[in-house]
Protein backbone atom coordinates (compact mmCIF):
# COMPACT_ATOMS: atom_id res chain seq x y z
CA UNK A 1 0.00 0.00 0.00
CA UNK A 2 2.89 2.58 0.87
CA UNK A 3 4.68 1.49 -2.48
CA UNK A 4 1.16 2.37 -4.37
CA UNK A 5 1.18 6.12 -2.59
CA UNK A 6 4.63 6.61 -3.06
CA UNK A 7 4.66 5.68 -7.15
CA UNK A 8 1.31 8.05 -6.88
CA UNK A 9 3.22 10.89 -5.15
CA UNK A 10 6.29 10.65 -7.37
CA UNK A 11 3.59 10.54 -10.45
CA UNK A 12 2.10 13.92 -9.37
CA UNK A 13 5.63 15.32 -8.74
CA UNK A 14 6.58 14.39 -12.22
CA UNK A 15 3.21 16.39 -13.77
CA UNK A 16 4.25 19.82 -15.37
CA UNK A 17 1.67 22.10 -13.99
CA UNK A 18 2.88 25.22 -16.45
CA UNK A 19 0.16 26.99 -18.88
CA UNK A 20 2.78 25.03 -21.78
CA UNK A 21 2.87 21.64 -20.07
CA UNK A 22 -0.48 21.63 -18.99
CA UNK A 23 -1.62 22.33 -22.62
CA UNK A 24 -0.01 19.39 -23.73
CA UNK A 25 -0.79 16.94 -21.49
CA UNK A 26 -4.22 17.88 -21.80
CA UNK A 27 -7.04 15.27 -23.58
CA UNK A 28 -7.07 16.72 -27.79
CA UNK A 29 -10.74 17.72 -27.05
CA UNK A 30 -9.49 19.93 -24.03
CA UNK A 31 -6.41 21.06 -26.56
CA UNK A 32 -8.73 22.14 -29.41
CA UNK A 33 -11.21 24.30 -27.03
CA UNK A 34 -8.10 26.01 -26.35
CA UNK A 35 -6.69 26.43 -29.02
CA UNK A 36 -10.23 27.96 -30.24
CA UNK A 37 -9.93 30.28 -27.07
CA UNK A 38 -6.58 31.45 -27.67
CA UNK A 39 -7.67 32.35 -31.69
CA UNK A 40 -10.62 33.98 -30.26
CA UNK A 41 -8.74 36.34 -28.33
CA UNK A 42 -6.19 37.41 -30.15
CA UNK A 43 -9.13 38.24 -33.01
CA UNK A 44 -10.48 40.17 -30.18
CA UNK A 45 -7.67 42.27 -29.37
CA UNK A 46 -7.13 43.00 -33.10
CA UNK A 47 -10.41 44.31 -33.47
CA UNK A 48 -9.96 46.23 -30.43
CA UNK A 49 -6.90 48.14 -31.66
CA UNK A 50 -8.00 48.58 -35.22
CA UNK A 51 -11.45 49.74 -34.17
CA UNK A 52 -9.95 51.88 -31.62
CA UNK A 53 -7.48 53.77 -34.14
CA UNK A 54 -10.12 53.90 -36.75
CA UNK A 55 -12.24 55.78 -34.99
CA UNK A 56 -9.45 57.83 -33.09
CA UNK A 57 -8.69 58.98 -36.94
CA UNK A 58 -12.18 59.54 -38.13
CA UNK A 59 -13.00 61.89 -34.94
CA UNK A 60 -9.48 63.65 -34.98
CA UNK A 61 -10.49 63.97 -38.93
CA UNK A 62 -14.25 65.55 -38.12
CA UNK A 63 -12.62 67.86 -35.89
CA UNK A 64 -10.37 69.32 -38.78
CA UNK A 65 -13.96 69.27 -41.35
CA UNK A 66 -15.66 70.86 -38.87
CA UNK A 67 -13.24 73.68 -38.43
CA UNK A 68 -13.04 74.14 -42.33
CA UNK A 69 -16.88 74.11 -42.73
CA UNK A 70 -17.87 76.60 -39.42
CA UNK A 71 -14.75 78.95 -41.31
CA UNK A 72 -17.03 81.15 -43.18
CA UNK A 73 -16.25 79.25 -46.11
CA UNK A 74 -18.58 79.06 -48.94
CA UNK A 75 -20.36 75.39 -48.96
CA UNK A 76 -19.40 74.94 -52.54
CA UNK A 77 -15.80 75.69 -52.78
CA UNK A 78 -15.55 73.04 -49.45
CA UNK A 79 -17.62 70.36 -51.83
CA UNK A 80 -14.58 71.22 -54.54
CA UNK A 81 -11.66 70.59 -52.52
CA UNK A 82 -13.62 67.79 -50.94
CA UNK A 83 -15.81 65.61 -53.71
CA UNK A 84 -12.19 64.03 -55.02
CA UNK A 85 -10.60 63.24 -52.12
CA UNK A 86 -12.89 61.59 -49.83
CA UNK A 87 -11.24 60.06 -46.71
CA UNK A 88 -13.72 60.29 -43.76
CA UNK A 89 -17.48 59.67 -42.88
CA UNK A 90 -18.14 63.39 -42.17
CA UNK A 91 -17.05 64.13 -45.65
CA UNK A 92 -18.70 61.82 -47.36
CA UNK A 93 -21.68 63.10 -45.88
CA UNK A 94 -21.00 66.49 -47.22
CA UNK A 95 -19.92 65.64 -50.48
CA UNK A 96 -23.52 63.29 -51.34
CA UNK A 97 -25.64 65.83 -49.56
CA UNK A 98 -23.77 68.92 -51.92
CA UNK A 99 -24.05 66.15 -55.02
CA UNK A 100 -27.46 65.53 -54.38
CA UNK A 101 -27.91 69.16 -53.97
CA UNK A 102 -26.61 69.80 -57.41
CA UNK A 103 -28.84 67.98 -59.32
CA UNK A 104 -31.62 68.99 -57.66
CA UNK A 105 -30.89 72.77 -58.83
CA UNK A 106 -30.43 72.00 -62.61
CA UNK A 107 -33.78 72.53 -63.85
CA UNK A 108 -35.57 72.87 -60.85
CA UNK A 109 -38.54 74.96 -60.49
CA UNK A 110 -39.32 77.26 -57.45
CA UNK A 111 -42.67 75.86 -56.12
CA UNK A 112 -43.00 74.56 -52.57
CA UNK A 113 -43.58 70.58 -53.98
CA UNK A 114 -40.98 71.26 -55.70
CA UNK A 115 -38.48 72.52 -53.16
CA UNK A 116 -40.14 70.12 -50.53
CA UNK A 117 -39.10 67.65 -52.85
CA UNK A 118 -35.34 68.35 -52.73
CA UNK A 119 -35.16 68.59 -49.12
CA UNK A 120 -36.99 65.18 -48.77
CA UNK A 121 -34.32 63.63 -51.35
CA UNK A 122 -31.20 65.56 -49.37
CA UNK A 123 -32.24 63.91 -46.47
CA UNK A 124 -32.92 60.73 -47.87
CA UNK A 125 -29.67 60.76 -49.15
CA UNK A 126 -28.01 61.78 -46.15
CA UNK A 127 -29.53 59.37 -43.57
CA UNK A 128 -28.15 56.42 -46.17
CA UNK A 129 -24.75 57.37 -46.12
CA UNK A 130 -24.72 57.97 -42.71
CA UNK A 131 -26.07 54.36 -42.19
CA UNK A 132 -23.61 53.13 -44.78
CA UNK A 133 -20.64 54.95 -43.16
CA UNK A 134 -21.14 53.42 -39.59
CA UNK A 135 -21.72 50.33 -40.82
CA UNK A 136 -18.73 50.49 -42.07
CA UNK A 137 -16.73 52.00 -38.56
CA UNK A 138 -18.81 49.01 -36.93
CA UNK A 139 -16.26 46.74 -39.24
CA UNK A 140 -16.01 43.46 -36.90
CA UNK A 141 -17.17 44.49 -33.48
CA UNK A 142 -20.36 42.24 -33.48
CA UNK A 143 -17.73 39.54 -33.06
CA UNK A 144 -16.56 40.69 -29.93
CA UNK A 145 -20.20 40.61 -28.88
CA UNK A 146 -20.01 36.71 -30.19
CA UNK A 147 -17.05 35.76 -27.98
CA UNK A 148 -17.86 37.26 -25.04
CA UNK A 149 -21.06 35.42 -24.58
CA UNK A 150 -19.96 32.77 -26.09
CA UNK A 151 -16.55 32.47 -24.88
CA UNK A 152 -17.30 31.16 -20.92
CA UNK A 153 -19.59 28.48 -22.35
CA UNK A 154 -16.58 27.02 -24.90
CA UNK A 155 -13.97 27.26 -21.87
CA UNK A 156 -16.75 25.29 -19.58
CA UNK A 157 -17.12 22.88 -22.34
CA UNK A 158 -13.35 22.24 -21.93
CA UNK A 159 -13.79 22.24 -18.34
CA UNK A 160 -16.35 19.72 -18.08
CA UNK A 161 -14.53 17.29 -20.86
CA UNK A 162 -11.16 17.41 -18.65
CA UNK A 163 -13.31 16.67 -15.43
CA UNK A 164 -15.07 13.59 -17.23
CA UNK A 165 -11.14 12.10 -17.70
CA UNK A 166 -10.29 12.87 -14.44
CA UNK A 167 -13.23 10.96 -13.66
CA UNK A 168 -12.76 7.86 -15.82
CA UNK A 169 -8.77 7.75 -14.50
CA UNK A 170 -10.32 7.32 -11.01
CA UNK A 171 -12.20 4.44 -12.19
CA UNK A 172 -10.05 2.86 -14.15
CA UNK A 173 -7.06 3.18 -11.62
CA UNK A 174 -9.35 2.81 -8.35
CA UNK A 175 -7.52 5.42 -6.95
CA UNK A 176 -9.10 8.52 -5.30
CA UNK A 177 -5.95 10.35 -4.50
CA UNK A 178 -5.74 13.95 -5.24
CA UNK A 179 -2.51 13.37 -6.91
CA UNK A 180 -3.91 11.25 -9.80
CA UNK A 181 -6.92 13.82 -10.27
CA UNK A 182 -5.24 16.67 -9.88
CA UNK A 183 -3.17 17.46 -13.08
CA UNK A 184 -6.98 16.44 -14.97
CA UNK A 185 -8.82 19.28 -12.83
CA UNK A 186 -5.77 21.89 -13.61
CA UNK A 187 -6.17 21.19 -17.06
CA UNK A 188 -9.26 21.75 -17.23
CA UNK A 189 -9.79 24.71 -15.14
CA UNK A 190 -7.15 26.00 -17.38
CA UNK A 191 -9.61 26.07 -20.33
CA UNK A 192 -11.85 27.70 -18.46
CA UNK A 193 -9.70 30.27 -17.66
CA UNK A 194 -9.11 31.02 -21.26
CA UNK A 195 -12.52 31.09 -21.72
CA UNK A 196 -12.41 34.04 -19.27
CA UNK A 197 -9.39 35.45 -20.78
CA UNK A 198 -10.95 35.74 -24.12
CA UNK A 199 -14.19 36.79 -23.11
CA UNK A 200 -13.84 39.84 -20.57
CA UNK A 201 -11.74 42.14 -22.75
CA UNK A 202 -14.40 41.03 -25.75
CA UNK A 203 -17.17 42.64 -23.49
CA UNK A 204 -15.48 45.70 -22.74
CA UNK A 205 -13.86 46.41 -25.90
CA UNK A 206 -17.37 45.83 -27.46
CA UNK A 207 -19.25 48.40 -24.70
CA UNK A 208 -16.53 50.83 -25.00
CA UNK A 209 -16.67 50.51 -28.82
CA UNK A 210 -20.53 50.68 -29.11
CA UNK A 211 -20.87 54.12 -27.08
CA UNK A 212 -17.88 55.58 -29.15
CA UNK A 213 -19.56 54.30 -32.35
CA UNK A 214 -23.18 55.77 -31.34
CA UNK A 215 -21.75 59.02 -30.02
CA UNK A 216 -19.97 59.44 -33.66
CA UNK A 217 -23.06 58.43 -35.28
CA UNK A 218 -24.61 60.89 -33.00
CA UNK A 219 -22.18 63.69 -34.26
CA UNK A 220 -22.78 62.65 -38.43
CA UNK A 221 -27.14 63.18 -37.49
CA UNK A 222 -26.26 66.39 -35.63
CA UNK A 223 -24.21 67.76 -38.79
CA UNK A 224 -26.58 66.11 -40.97
CA UNK A 225 -29.19 68.40 -39.30
CA UNK A 226 -27.29 71.29 -39.69
CA UNK A 227 -26.68 71.03 -42.63
CA UNK A 228 -30.31 70.43 -43.60
CA UNK A 229 -31.05 74.24 -42.16
CA UNK A 230 -28.17 75.93 -44.16
CA UNK A 231 -29.43 74.37 -47.43
CA UNK A 232 -33.29 75.01 -46.12
CA UNK A 233 -32.62 78.08 -46.17
CA UNK A 234 -30.88 78.91 -49.23
CA UNK A 235 -34.35 77.31 -50.83
CA UNK A 236 -36.09 79.77 -48.92
CA UNK A 237 -33.68 82.84 -50.03
CA UNK A 238 -34.14 81.30 -53.74
CA UNK A 239 -37.41 81.25 -53.27
CA UNK A 240 -38.21 84.76 -52.30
Amino acid sequence: MEGQVEEVILAGSRTDFSVWGMFMQADIVVQLVMLVLLLASVLCWTIIFATWLRLRRVNREADQFEDSFWSGAAPEDLYEGLKNRINHPMAMLFVAAMREWQRSQKGRSSGLGERLSVEDRIGKVMRVTIAREMERLEGHTGFLATVGSAAPFIGLFGTVWGIMNSFQSIALTSNTSLAVVAPGIAEALLATALGLVAAIPAVIGYNKHATDLSRYAGRLEGFSDEFSAILSRQLDERAA
